[in-house]
Order: structure tokens, then sequence, then C-alpha cells
């Protein structure tokens, strides 16, 4: 085992899109044990859009940052965990954490779920993020349908498959890349996609449900907010659970706002941390399907601590499908 870790460090606060010279890679002797703890060795780490607006104010600058991350325990000094138990947790870009109890879950490897579906169609940002919004929030009926921004994102890509299981009669998804809107319709089961470079989103979306729509998971806020907005039934509903649009420069007024008292539109906004007793729900649903291979744990895998950061701006520009994840061994 090796008595030294690699972490990183937020050493300038960005203006506009990040850059790498906002980051440092520092080295440093594992943290000893202290009763009550455990030394965790990182075997996955997160990127997500969320980490841009921490860059902002919410991480500290020049100390370890956070972020959700998976991994094994290879020492420890409490009774309630033991040497190879896998958990998650959030002392992520680092290659090793020292965690205690109370601040980690977790995790049973099972048949047939690899361990990176924990932290991407099992995890708490993206699988349970989509569930929550989908059944929650949005009260997701059968025969409805439903529009996904950011579809081939982490939250997107498990919201179209869990939108398809709850029974809506028309899951419709918007990405970056003709590649990526193939990827919707052939690989995941979405109904209609398109490419929101290709034009405005309210004509795209009202070509993919003439009808229109009934619920809107929003990732992205700015014209796809608007877009959907023209496009909602009355009485539609809009979980929100991101805005991507606007994580690096002042998000734009919506220009339809009045169309939500118009349609009686709800809109709610929500953090998945207020709903992780919805959990034990989403796993027991979600992982026979995963096992039988019915519903994909959909990620892009990133190798190697050294590459994080690279893998953080390139989900940003959208490089990824899926979950972005960074393996470390």
């Amino acid at each position: 085992m090796t008595d030294r870790m690699t972490y990183i460090h937020l050493v300038n606060r960005p203006s506009g899109f990040p850059s790498a010279d906002d980051f440092a890679f520092l080295d440093a002797p594992l943290p000893r044990l202290e009763p009550g703890t455990a030394l965790v060795e990182n075997l996955y780490v997160s990127v997500d859009p969320y980490m841009r607006q921490l860059m902002d104010g919410g991480w500290d600058l020049h100390t370890p940052l956070e972020g959700r991350s998976l991994g094994r325990v290879i020492a420890s000094a409490d009774d309630r965990l033991a040497v190879g138990d896998i958990v998650r947790h959030r002392n992520a870009w680092r290659t090793h954490a020292l965690v205690r109890p109370e601040d980690v879950q977790p995790v049973l490897e099972s048949p047939g779920v690899p361990l990176s579906a924990h932290l991407a169609l099992l995890g708490n940002g993206t699988g349970l993020t989509a569930y929550v919004g989908l059944t929650r929030i949005a009260d997701l009926r059968p025969g409805e349908t439903v529009y996904i921004s950011a579809a081939a994102g982490g939250v997107g890509t498990a919201a179209g498959q869990i939108a398809r299981l709850l029974g809506a009669g028309r899951v419709i998804g918007s990405a970056g890349s003709p590649a990526k809107v193939r990827h919707l319709v052939d690989d995941l089961g979405f109904d209609a996609a398109f490419d929101y470079h290709d034009g405005p989103v309210g004509a795209q979306l009202a070509k993919a449900a003439p009808e229109g729509i009934d619920v809107y998971l929003d990732n992205v806020g700015g014209d796809h907010m608007e877009g959907a907005i023209a496009n909602l039934r009355e009485f539609g509903r809009i979980a929100w659970c991101g805005g991507i649009s606007g994580y690096n420069g002042e998000p734009r007024q919506l220009r339809n706002i009045d169309e939500v008292l118009g349609k009686s539109l709800r809109v709610q906004g929500f953090m998945v941390r207020h709903h992780l007793d919805a959990r034990e729900e989403m796993e027991s649903r979600l992982v026979p399907l995963l096992q039988r291979g019915e519903i994909v744990s959909d990620e892009t895998i990133v190798d190697g601590f050294e590459n994080t950061v690279s893998a953080f701006l390139g989900m940003l520009r959208g490089e990824n499908t899926g979950k972005m994840l960074v393996r470390l061994r």
C-alpha cells in the first residue's frame, strides 16, 4: 500500500469557462487513522455540472475539493467499517480520503451491476435525481409526454429510461450533437430527440410533440426552459434540477414567464439531498432491470486520476454521453 496521496486544489476563481490553470495537483502523506475513522482508497470520482457553480465561491481556494466518490476501505479504526467495504462519500478529487461511518453510504456489490453504476444510474446526483424529479416532483403519469433537456448527460440518460419505466407515452430529449441524438433514440429508447444547435428549441420541440408536452425535466434553463414553457399543455409540470446554460455567465431572463400563469403550470426546483429516502424504492425498481439488461447505466469513463481536471472540463464542453466518471484504479 502506498504511503502517499494526491489531491486537487482550486487555485483561481474563473471568469467564464474554467481552464486547467484554475487547478493544482498536490502530493501529501496519507492521513493517519484516528478512532472512529477509516481510510478509503477512491476507485471512481464524479465530475458534475454543479461543480462549475462551486468554483465561483462554494469551493474554498487551496483546499481539497468536494464531490461524490466511490471507494474501498483499506484501513479502519471503527467496527462499523471493515477493510474491503465499498462506500460512497463526498471526499472526491483525491486518491484517498479519511472518513467517518456517518459520512458514508455502504454499497452492496450485486451480480451484473458494475461498481461505477453506483455513481451513475444508481447514484444520488444522477439516477436518484432523475427518479425523484419524475416521480415526486413532476408526478409523471402513464401515457404522458415528457421532454428532457441535456438528455445525453448523466441525469438525462437515466431520466429517459426511467420515464419509459413509469409508462410515459412519449419521451423526447434534446442534446448537443447528431451522434448524441442518434444515441438517445437508437440505444436508450427515446421516441424523438433533436440537436438544439439546429434551430430554436421551442420550434424543434413543437415538431417533436405537436400536441404539446405534459412534463419537463430541466437540466439547462435558458432557451430550453422557454421552449418547454411554450409547448407545455395546461396544468403541465416542470421539475427543475439544473441550469447549465447559465453556469459560465449570467442566465438570461425568460421571455414567456407569463405563460406559467396563463397555463396554470407548476414549476418546482428540487435538490436530491432532500429526497434520499427515495433511494431504496429506486434501487428496488432499477437494480433487477439493470441485472437483466433491460436498462443501462450510461457512462463515459476516463482512466487516471491525473485526468480528473480534463474530464471535468470535457464534461462542461459536452464531450460525454451519460455520466462522466474518472476511474482511478
